[in-house]
């Protein structure tokens, strides 16, 4: 996406620097019968590429679900749209953070800057916030917040698209920082993983930890490539799906067309 902000800038500066041209270089081209083609084009394209910038850079910013390390929730081919101001207003390309505009939390889903490449963006589940300690039972397949068991409900089979395996679907239902809880679904298969039955984490200042849905696959937080996410990673909070396309798949899904994919919020008696 960096490379694409990056080319769409420099088309921007350079519909500039043909306007800035015939105003101040050559104004009498400018003044004759038929505009120099250059001109035409740099005066149509600017304004429509400067506000696509815009609205990438600081508003929403559109995101293809590449896997299925998300699955229930996000299906390969979703296209979702990300708040770009949910964790603070960042230049584009730089991504110096200019204004504070909140924090993420639990339950969010956030997509953010991959740490050992920086250029290749992941979506995942935010878990852990600065402070917190976290515990993964490979074995169990329980995840606990700060020594809490993260509960979650049986809700069922799950089957993704061209697999000939069923998941186990869960609801989990975890807590936010402000006493709240939200819930949201995961997966996992059958089994566990004797070689690592149980590791904790605790999450350093200015970083998160995160998690798929799809519990058994998923290269996230528990993985090793990499452990936390630091906050100047951070892209966005994603929160709706505006299309689905997947040609090696199930094609075009207007189904999911809509669909909201934010944590549902608990009540106090539920």
């Amino acid at each position: 996406m960096k490379i694409f902000e990056i080319v769409l800038f420099s088309i921007i500066c350079l519909c500039l620097v043909v306007m800035a041209y015939y105003r101040f270089v050559k104004p009498e081209l400018a003044k004759g019968a038929v505009e120099p083609v250059p001109l035409d084009y740099a005066r149509s394209f600017f304004p429509v590429l400067l506000l696509v910038f815009l609205l990438r850079g600081f508003i929403a910013e559109p995101f293809r679900i590449p896997s299925g390390s998300m699955l229930s929730n996000l299906e390969i081919g979703d296209f979702i749209l990300v708040n770009k101001f949910s964790y603070g207003v960042r230049l584009p390309i730089l991504h110096n953070k200019i204004l504070d505009t909140g924090n993420p939390d639990r339950g969010d889903i956030v997509v953010f800057r991959y740490p050992p490449n920086p250029s290749q963006n992941y979506i995942k589940r935010m878990i852990g916030l600065p402070g917190d300690v976290v515990r993964y039972d490979f074995a169990s397949k329980n995840l606990y917040v700060n020594d809490k068991l993260v509960s979650k409900t049986a809700d069922g089979r799950y089957k993704a698209y061209g697999k000939d395996y069923e998941h186990y679907k869960f609801t989990q239902t975890i807590e936010r920082s402000d006493g709240s809880r939200v819930k949201f679904p995961i997966l996992n298969l059958g089994g566990s993983y004797a070689s690592a039955s149980s590791r904790s984490w605790v999450v350093p200042e200015g970083h998160y930890f995160v998690m798929g849905d799809n519990r058994d696959n998923s290269a996230d937080s528990r993985s090793g490539d990499f452990t936390f996410v630091p906050n100047e990673n951070l892209v966005g909070r994603a929160f709706f799906i505006w299309m689905h396309i997947n040609f090696d798949g199930d094609g075009v899904d207007f189904s999911r067309i809509g669909e909201e994919i934010e944590a549902l919020e608990v009540s106090a008696e539920g």
